[in-house]
C-alpha cells in the first residue's frame, strides 16, 4: 500500500491486512474449487470407458462451479481485474469523476448486499430445514450453499471497503493506473489477452 493510500485509509492497518487477507482466502478458495472441478471432470470422463462411476459427479462439479464463481468476486474486483464499463467515466475527471466512482460503489454496495442477505437467508433456510439433494449421494444443500452464500458476502465487505476509501478521499483500487512505458502496455495487452 502506498504513503498516499495510507493517508487516505479509514481502516487502522491491523483491519486493512485482514481485509486484504480475507480477499487474497477467498481468491484461493475460487482457484482450490476451480481444480475440483477439474478432477470430477477427469474423473468423470475417464472413468466411462472404463465403467467407473462418480456418483453425483456432475452434482459435485456443478457445486465447485458455483462457489468458485462466487468465491472469486472480491479478489477479482480488489485486483481491478472486473470488467468494467468505464465509457462515461473515464471521459470525466476530477471532482464530478470521485462524485461518479462513489455512486457507482454506493449502487454496487447496495446490490451486493441485497444478493449477499438473499443467499445468506436461502442457506439460513436450507439449514433450518434440513433441505437434501436429490441426487445419488444426499447432501444438505446448505454445504454446497455456503460457497455462494459466502463469495457474496466476502463482495458485499469489498463494496463496503471501497466505499468507504473513495468517500474518505482515496483513488479507487479497484482501477490500475495508466501505463507509461510502452513496455508496459505491452505487457497490459499480454495479461488481458488482447
Amino acid at each position: 500500500m502506498s504513503s498516499a493510500e495510507l493517508r487516505h485509509s479509514v481502516l487502522p492497518d491491523w483491519l486493512r491486512k485482514i481485509l486484504d487477507g480475507l480477499y487474497l482466502i477467498s481468491g484461493w478458495l475460487a482457484g482450490l474449487f476451480l481444480v475440483a472441478i477439474f478432477l470430477l471432470m477427469l474423473a468423470l470422463s475417464a472413468g466411462r470407458p472404463l465403467d467407473i462411476d462418480v456418483p453425483s459427479g456432475d452434482d459435485f462439479a456443478s457445486w465447485c462451479m458455483a462457489a468458485s464463481a462466487f468465491l472469486g468476486l472480491a479478489h477479482t474486483f480488489r485486483s481491478g481485474e472486473m470488467i468494467r464499463v468505464g465509457l462515461l467515466i473515464e471521459r470525466i475527471s476530477g471532482p464530478a469523476r470521485r462524485a461518479l466512482e462513489a455512486t457507482a460503489l454506493a449502487i454496487g454496495t447496495v446490490a451486493a448486499a441485497y444478493f449477499a442477505w438473499f443467499a445468506f437467508d436461502m442457506t439460513r433456510t436450507s439449514f433450518q430445514f434440513n433441505d437434501l439433494s436429490q441426487g445419488v449421494i444426499a447432501v444438505p444443500l446448505w454445504i454446497p450453499q455456503l460457497g455462494f452464500c459466502g463469495g457474496l458476502i466476502i463482495l458485499a465487505i469489498a463494496f463496503v471497503d471501497e466505499l468507504l476509501h473513495v468517500l474518505f478521499g482515496g483513488s479507487p483500487r479497484y482501477e490500475k493506473p495508466e501505463p507509461v512505458t510502452a513496455e508496459e502496455v505491452i505487457e497490459r495487452a499480454m495479461q488481458s489477452g488482447a
